[in-house]
């Protein structure tokens, strides 16, 4: 992934949309998942994992999270309770120590000063993701915010990204997606799109360079360079 281009995706000759995923591509909210799941393992009597472990299940959803806290523990049996009991703890305290990345807010202005709508395309559940959207500071600036049960199927499907397409009223190639897990990446190659893999997220120690993706980014800051100056690695 090696090549340049003097062309950017974001060009006032055509109208472009960027959307993101949420857990791991805007926002850290790994701190605030890992204490739902060590809220349940002290439920147990078990002792907390350290953040750093379960980081990287932070974009995997409730069950991947508890994969990552319970192991062969999480049995079939039990892991629907187990996921409501995650949920759970998650509502009661969403952002404590969740955060934009570093270099979100500013890629998120740049964007808006030129008039590049941008959205939100997570498989968090809606009852989780608005209030989580409005507390970042979101939800007055993003064009649309498409959930996990805002459509039939979740991501890697792209019926979540095609449903934010025509809510944007673009084509999808009109559109580029970035997110920080496999699924992501996808979703939107199933949907049509240019995909951005951000390997800063929690899916960075997957080897994200074998995703695919037309684009990989390792910041905040190389994918603000990317779009608007596409002086970053290319596929």
């Amino acid at each position: 992934m090696s090549s340049q281009t003097n062309t950017s995706f974001i060009s006032p000759s055509a109208e472009r949309a960027i959307l993101f995923d949420l857990d791991g591509t805007l926002a850290d909210t790994a701190p605030n998942l890992a204490a739902a799941a060590n809220k349940m393992r002290q439920a147990r009597g078990m002792t907390m994992l350290p953040l750093e472990q379960l980081r990287p299940f932070a974009s995997a959803g409730a069950r991947g999270l508890l994969k990552g806290a319970f192991g062969g523990d999480a049995t079939h049996a039990d892991l629907p309770t187990m996921v409501e009991e995650f949920l759970a703890n998650y509502a009661a305290d969403l952002d404590s120590a969740t955060e934009l990345f570093p270099g979100i807010a500013a890629l998120l202005a740049k964007l808006s000063d030129h008039h590049v709508r941008w959205g939100i395309v997570t498989n968090k559940i809606t009852r989780l993701t608005q209030p989580l959207v409005e507390r970042l500071g979101l939800a007055n600036h993003a064009s649309c915010v498409v959930s996990g049960d805002t459509t039939a199927h979740a991501k890697p499907h792209p019926a979540p990204l095609l449903y934010a397409a025509q809510q944007l009223q673009l084509t999808p190639a009109q559109i580029a997606y970035v997110g920080d897990d496999l699924r992501d990446i996808q979703a939107g190659q199933a949907a049509g799109m240019k995909t951005i893999a951000a390997a800063y997220g929690y899916g960075g120690q997957w080897l994200p360079e074998k995703w695919q993706a037309d684009y990989m980014v390792d910041s905040p800051a190389a994918l603000q360079n990317l779009l608007f100056k596409n002086r970053t690695s290319a596929r």
